[in-house]
């Protein structure tokens, strides 16, 4: 496993987070596909032992059930002073007013129930899961800041938004001597690639960690086009995101295909290989619900693409980044 720094901060990470919304109650939530405990502890426990020390997740995911199995294993499988551990905040967790959002009296309750279902007196990184629209910026990164400063939290983050938003943001941070977002969890991989116009470039000249969800695009990366898994027949999420360039997208997969086929390695590899090698690229998120997905996300450390220039590899416009579904 390599290390690196999380952006301009001191903090260091594996290169390769491990993503735990797999991991959760089944019957909870949204996520129908997602792994019980016992199941979800042994990805968890392998990949601590190939040397992963981050470890990201949502209140959101399996209606908070996938902090606490998260919370649980890392408790019994590591020191916490050696692991890095990532949640966010926005979804709804509940039915009525201030159920969800990034509202200060929705942070100070929600950094709290999370605490407790992590099992843990600190988050390394609290992240904002999407933008707020509904409520003031100063409001949401005043409270962020406070969450800091009660030490709930080392660091914040954000995840998938616009760039304007992201500054803005960042912008009444700087202006009032606040806390600012170290990292920006956004959507990367060889199906989409709108962050390369904006977010990346900006993040690397502001020394902002990135950490992609979904390298692998829902593992349509991975297998046969047409093939499905049984998250993907679930997945209503998932199926927003590659409707508008489903044929576009087939023939990169078949590209992915090509080289792996070539190089005899998994096709998994290649892509996420094509991940890390972006310089703007801090540690990919990866999940994993067979033990062979972790060790192919390591193996693709070692694999080294050539620079070759093909029409497939190309930047694609949305009006509506695809996230945004």
């Amino acid at each position: 496993m390599e290390y690196t720094k999380l952006g301009r901060t001191g903090l260091e990470i594996s290169r390769l987070a491990l993503g735990c919304m797999t991991y959760g109650a089944p019957d909870r939530g949204t996520h129908p596909w997602s792994l019980g405990e016992e199941e979800s502890r042994t990805y968890i426990k392998q990949a601590l032992e190939l040397g992963f020390n981050f470890f990201d997740t949502a209140n959101v995911y399996s209606d908070g059930t996938s902090e606490e199995i998260v919370g649980r294993a890392l408790k019994d499988f590591a020191n916490r002073d050696d692991v890095v551990i990532a949640t966010k905040v926005h979804g709804r967790m509940r039915s009525g007013a201030n159920g969800a959002g990034l509202s200060r009296k929705a942070i100070m309750a929600e950094v709290d129930h999370s605490l407790q279902r992590l099992g843990t007196d600190y988050i390394d990184l609290y992240q904002i899961h999407r933008f707020d629209n509904g409520t003031p910026i100063e409001e949401t990164m005043e409270a962020l800041h406070d969450v800091v400063k009660a030490g709930k939290a080392r660091y914040i983050g954000a995840s998938s938004m616009y760039v304007w938003q992201f500054m803005k943001m960042q912008q009444a941070a700087e202006q009032n001597g606040w806390t600012r977002f170290v990292s920006m969890q956004n959507y990367v991989n060889l199906l989409y690639r709108e962050e390369e116009r904006e977010m990346l470039p900006l993040c690397k000249a502001d020394g902002i960690g990135v950490i992609p969800w979904s390298p692998l695009a829902r593992g349509r990366l991975t297998r046969d086009w047409d093939q499905e898994s049984e998250r993907s027949k679930t997945d209503e999420f998932g199926k927003t995101l590659y409707v508008q360039t489903a044929e576009a997208d087939r023939k990169i997969a078949l590209k992915v295909a090509e080289i792996a086929e070539k190089r005899e390695i998994p096709r998994a590899q290649v892509a996420l290989a094509w991940v890390l090698q972006k310089d703007s690229i801090t540690a990919p998120i990866v999940g994993a619900t067979k033990p062979h997905h972790l060790t192919d996300a390591e193996a693709a450390l070692e694999i080294k693409l050539t620079a070759e220039k093909s029409p497939l590899w190309r930047s694609l416009t949305f009006p509506i980044p695809l996230w945004a579904v």
